[in-house]
């Protein structure tokens, strides 16, 4: 028989198991109810009353000061605000202003459970609070409540924005919050944010200029078009896109918003600020460290590492010097004094003028990235240096062809900035006149991938070599391959000036808040050696040595400051849309560019050491070091003198010049240089090369030669291009000095064989035995 009893028994434990569930569900709800309203009941001893929206009182102002408690801005200064009715807001900007931060607002009760939903998932797996605000939440947190990031608040917020919801209508409540959202500096409200901005009152904007100004509350300091970056552009067409997702505007409407933005030319009232654009780059940090709405209420006292005396003059002497240069098509220029040994910023010039609306005035080209040019050949240079070349290595400097990977352009030819070659220079040289060829040859040499990884170490950020980045430069990487930052080019400059240890930049210094309490503080941090000392000082003085840099720029150019050792790069890209100047000692770091925003070129007249970059930094840098004591970078103990051969680079040769040079003990030289070659010459074809049966049976004669050889390290065909071009130079140099020319025939010379002379036997007739001589005969001793 089969017994079902099992079944029975099975049947009754599910339904206890779901009894016991059912019963924890019942008890577990009732328990979240009771916890729940007990939250709303104690959060809602202390909150204040949702008709206080009304009246509520101006936010506390943000204040940001100099390192000498110098006033820059204060974020409500003067604060521009302006009530308008919502009848007197056009539908655009409040339909955009719906889609961009809450579609549901005329449906949710205040609050979004998804947005909760996203807020939780954000504390769970990310660890930030944010997220989850509807347009009833973020009125409640500007006006009602604090700006902290805490649980405590989001559940008061919470609570409020459930009154409030009940206690207004939805116009009241989204006409309430556009007239109390910040849209970045001092404005307050459309109305104020439509005047500042646009230069008219809120009812005349069109679609495009809502579609901005809604996407303005979310990140104010981000998206401003006065930061000196477009990404409000991008906020733009996010918000354009989203009323076209909405069913609010067509697709040709979202084209022509976008396209109108792109072109629209932003008026700038806000004028009671100094230092402009370090200003925006400092509320920029802020706001990513504290966020918007802390930055925008918070009454945050800021201290900066800026020293507006410095800042001061370099907007001066940037402003003066371009005045100089309107002949020559250059528009914009920045200018950067940083402290090497703390990363400190002194001062920020962003551009010549951040109000000039006309001429965009507000573009950041402090940290706009621009193609470099040679300004970052001492990072290649350092490298080359710590795999044991030194600055006496021997690099011909002639016209070479170089194979690339671009089918298109399969060779590469650089030419130097005189249009001239040079033949043999010493690194020391190539370096300090800035001569490419050489650049390219040693670049070639120690690997492109090694270069990027010494420069990302270094600080410039966008050259760390992944496979992406790699496979997007070639050896034009050392002209000015690849783009960067004038911020960047400091922080790595910097690393020379500081011995080799990178300081990132620092802007802030200290901030507290309305009770005095401190939110932030910098502490001066040690720093990360990413480069030898020793490489530094090697660097280092090159970059300083006056006769080094003659051949290039003369003896008397702008990179001459009177009075004081300075080591200093320049930087011209190719049609003259880029000039740059980086100087440093212990004390200083100064970046200087100019060009244009658009990046058309300047003027061919401009040069480097006496026109463009380099007069602004030389002006800045005697400004700043005016009273420093003159100081020569500190040599390093395993770095020592030696003198060597002028030519080749290795120990002094028999009547050739001689130099001093510096070395990093290990890498001086043992020998002459290996140019000094005793050539093995034909006996019998005069003026060839000894073949090797000559060689062999030592039948030669031998001759000092100076010999130029270069070995191809990227010919992919076995084609020695490095040799063909210092072949190709050698024709028509040194003409009548034979000791430069070498032969270049071998000799064909076959040595005879001999014959042997046939012996005769004698004939048995005539046998001749020889008869011994006396001295043949040996005597003996009686």
């Amino acid at each position: 028989m089969v017994d079902f009893g099992w079944r029975k028994r099975n049947r009754r434990s599910r339904i206890f198991l779901f009894s016991n569930i059912a019963k924890f569900a019942f008890f577990g709800l009732i328990f979240l109810v009771l916890a729940t309203s007990f939250l709303f009941v104690w959060y809602s001893r202390s909150l204040p009353a949702p008709g206080k929206l009304i009246e509520a009182p101006l936010s506390e102002s943000t204040r940001i000061y100099d390192k000498n408690n110098v006033l820059l801005y204060s974020v409500y200064q003067d604060q521009n605000r302006t009530y308008v009715k919502l009848s007197d807001i056009p539908n655009y900007l409040q339909q955009a202003t719906i889609s961009i931060e809450d579609k549901e607002f005329y449906k949710n009760q205040g609050f979004s459970i998804t947005g909760y939903l996203r807020a939780v998932r954000n504390i769970v797996f990310y660890r930030r609070l944010t997220g989850g605000s509807t347009i009833t939440q973020q009125l409640v947190k500007n006006v009602l409540l604090t700006s902290e990031r805490s649980l405590q608040r989001k559940i008061k917020e919470l609570i409020l924005s459930i009154q409030v919801d009940k206690r207004y209508s939805k116009d009241q409540i989204l006409e309430m919050y556009l007239n109390d959202v910040s849209y970045g500096g001092a404005n307050v409200g459309v109305e104020a944010a439509s005047e500042s901005y646009f230069g008219k009152k809120a009812k005349d904007l069109d679609l495009a200029e809502s579609a901005f100004l809604a996407g303005l509350p979310q990140s104010p300091s981000v998206y401003s078009p006065f930061s000196g970056r477009d990404l409000y552009i991008g906020r733009t067409n996010e918000v354009l896109r989203q009323m076209v997702g909405d069913g609010i505007i067509s697709q040709k409407q979202k084209d022509d918003a976008i396209a109108k933005i792109k072109n629209i030319g932003f008026s700038q009232k806000d004028r009671n600020i100094k230092a402009p654009h370090f200003v925006m780059y400092v509320k920029e940090l802020l706001a990513k460290q504290f966020g918007e709405e802390i930055v925008a209420n918070g009454g945050l006292q800021v201290k900066t590492s800026l020293d507006y005396s410095i800042q001061k003059k370099a907007e001066e002497i940037v402003r003066d010097e371009l005045d100089k240069l309107k002949g020559f098509r250059v528009g914009n220029g920045a200018a950067i004094v940083a402290n090497p040994e703390s990363g400190e910023i002194l001062a920020f010039v962003g551009s010549k003028d951040y109000f000039d609306t006309e001429n965009d005035g507000n573009f950041n080209a402090s940290l706009s990235n621009r193609q470099p040019g040679s300004a970052l050949k001492p990072i290649m240079y350092a490298t080359a240096f710590g795999k044991g070349y030194t600055p006496s290595t021997l690099v011909m400097d002639v016209k070479t062809d170089f194979p690339t990977n671009d089918p298109e352009h399969p060779i590469y030819t650089p030419v130097n900035y005189d249009g001239k070659y040079h033949g043999p220079m010493q690194l020391r040289f190539a370096l300090g006149n800035s001569i490419n060829i050489p650049a390219v040859k040693m670049l070639a040499k120690i690997g492109i991938k090694d270069v990027m990884q010494q420069a990302f170490d270094m600080g410039i950020t966008n050259w760390e070599p992944t496979p992406t980045n790699l496979a997007n430069v070639g050896l034009s990487l050392v002209l000015g391959g690849r783009e960067t930052s004038l911020q960047s080019l400091v922080t790595a400059y910097s690393v020379f000036a500081n011995g080799g240890i990178r300081q990132d930049p620092v802007a802030i210094i200290k901030v507290t808040n309305t009770k005095g309490n401190t939110l932030y503080e910098h502490k001066k941090k040690e720093g990360r050696k990413v480069l030898s000392e020793e490489i530094s000082f090697l660097v280092s003085h090159i970059l300083l040595d006056n006769v080094a840099r003659t051949l290039a720029f003369g003896t008397s150019s702008w990179l001459v400051v009177p009075g004081k050792t300075v080591s200093v790069k320049t930087g011209t890209t190719d049609e003259k849309r880029d000039n740059w100047t980086i100087g440093y000692n212990k004390y200083y770091t100064v970046g200087v560019w100019v060009g244009n925003n658009d990046n058309t070129p300047m003027n061919p007249a401009i040069a480097s050491g006496s026109t463009g970059a380099s007069p602004i930094w030389n002006k800045i840098m005697t400004f700043v070091l005016k009273e420093k004591k003159d100081e020569q970078p500190k040599k390093p103990e395993n770095v020592i003198a030696v003198t060597v051969d002028a030519l080749g680079g290795g120990l002094p040769v028999d009547g050739q010049p001689t130099r001093s040079e510096y070395f990093i003990k290990g890498t001086e030289p043992t020998n002459k240089g290996s140019i000094y070659q005793k050539v093995k010459l034909s006996k019998h074809q005069g003026g060839k090369l000894a073949n090797q049966e000559e060689i062999d049976n030592n039948d030669y004669d031998t001759k000092d030669y100076i010999v130029f050889r270069e070995d191809d390290p990227v010919s992919q065909d076995g084609k020695n291009r490095w040799q063909e071009g210092i072949n190709a130079w050698l024709e028509g140099q040194y003409q009548g000095d034979e000791k430069y020319h070498p032969p270049k025939e071998t000799s064909d010379y076959v040595r005879p064989k001999e014959t042997p002379t046939p012996i005769s036997s004698p004939t048995p007739e005539i046998m001749l035995t020889p008869t011994p001589t006396p001295s043949s005969t040996p005597t003996s001793t009686p």
